[in-house]
């Protein structure tokens, strides 16, 4: 493989925030635009909702601080790690040393970075779930790892994600070294169940295999559901690493705030890698940290119910239209809407939605390739606008559904 066809794989156009940036093409409109409110469900809006109340306040202070808070030690600053261990020791169950089991990093993007970078050599067999966040393909890939997909069959189901122990099992005892998969899941938005969580942690004991778990929406859970936090289970493989940060939930996304946390070996060999990839979570926004867990009394409740209500505002436009469907969300702010098929391809109807519409949505095809009717929103943003939006792009479908 060419350094050229390395980075190719990455592919980047279709990725959330990037796909005003692919070159333009000629394409053939059915029917005049559709006037609204530009949405972008490739991401979050953050200007939608309030961040933590004093979030910027503190940064703020971060910086008055200056080199004390601008060149931290590799893993964080030391009273932020303290405060961070404590605040996700209370909310999983676990009990993390911030000296030797944490490390502060550049978004939960860069955990996920560093924790496959430290724990993927060429030719390694690396098991991700079929769909699941599209970074993780392109990684296991650009660390040159054997991908191992895990079909996870999340249609119609209730109480579980639908992964399949015993597929996973198979994989494992063909060699399968390594597991990366995220809960509540990324694009679906449903939760792994207690039975689930704790069959892949037996398994991945039993068969040595490494975990890299993705919890990053599990503070916002839905009314009725149960969520299993795999780190505090009594059974759990020795190689763990559990990934969290305050991102869209909390609306402090931009400032690219991560957290990993489990064995010290892995964390100390990310800290490694983190010294010459980044030197250090982002020193200044690390301060933002103290106010993550800290938000006053109700917020978070208030947070969750916000997007329950555009969730379920959004549901209600997309039932009843034939070959249209979305499982409810049971965490997490997305919606994996799968639409009948058309005249043209899906990322031909994306792009159309967007030049007619203003409405943009990301690729099924970037969290599994087979999903090829498939498209994620996120759907934390306004509501109003959110509801809008999905009007228009179900109307600019309707023009090319195929019949007959």
């Amino acid at each position: 493989m060419t350094v050229a066809e390395k980075f190719s794989n990455l592919g980047i156009d279709n990725a959330p925030g990037q796909e005003s940036l692919q070159k333009s093409t000629v394409l053939e409109f059915r029917g005049e635009k559709i006037p609204g409110a530009a949405v972008d469900f490739s991401h979050g809006d953050v200007d939608a909702h309030e961040p933590i109340p004093g979030s910027f306040e503190v940064f703020a202070k971060g910086v008055e601080e200056g080199g004390s808070q601008a060149y931290t030690p590799y893993r964080g600053k030391k009273s932020i790690l303290e405060h961070v261990a404590a605040h996700l020791s209370a909310f999983t169950g676990l009990q993390i040393n911030p000296d030797e089991n944490l490390i502060l990093t550049p978004g939960t993007q860069g955990a996920l970075f560093l924790a496959a970078g430290s724990n993927i050599l060429p030719g390694d067999k690396v098991a991700i779930v079929e769909p699941d966040y599209f970074a993780n393909r392109k990684m296991v890939e650009f660390f040159h790892g054997v991908l191992v997909p895990i079909p996870m069959q999340y249609e119609n189901r209730i109480g579980s994600a639908g992964i399949d122990l015993e597929i996973l099992e198979k994989a494992f005892i063909d060699g399968v070294k390594l597991f990366i998969f995220s809960n509540p899941n990324n694009p679906v938005g449903c939760i792994y169940s207690y039975e689930e969580i704790c069959g892949i942690a037996s398994l991945a004991k039993k068969y040595d295999v490494t975990l890299i778990v993705d919890e990053l929406y599990s503070r916002q859970i839905y009314p009725g559901m149960t969520y299993t936090h795999l780190c505090a289970q009594k059974e759990i493989p020795d190689n763990l690493v559990t990934i969290m940060g305050p991102s869209k939930t909390e609306s402090l996304s931009g400032y690219r705030l991560g957290a990993a946390f489990g064995n010290a070996e892995i964390i100390e060999r990310m800290e490694k890698l983190q010294a010459i990839m980044s030197l250090r979570c982002s020193g200044y926004n690390q301060a933002v940290f103290t106010t993550w867990f800290n938000e006053p009394e109700g917020w978070m409740t208030a947070r969750t119910a916000k997007h329950k209500e555009i969730h379920d505002a959004i549901m209600e436009k997309l039932a009843g239209v034939p070959g249209v469907y979305a499982r409810p969300a049971e965490g997490g702010s997305y919606l994996f809407i799968r639409i009948p098929e058309l005249d043209i391809s899906l990322h031909h109807f994306i792009r159309i939605v967007r030049e007619m519409a203003d409405v943009t949505v990301t690729p099924g095809t970037e969290f599994d390739p087979k999903c090829i009717w498939q498209f994620r929103i996120n759907f934390s943003q306004d509501k109003d606008k959110a509801v809008a939006g999905i009007e228009r792009l179900l109307q600019i479908m309707e023009r090319y559904r195929k019949h007959g």
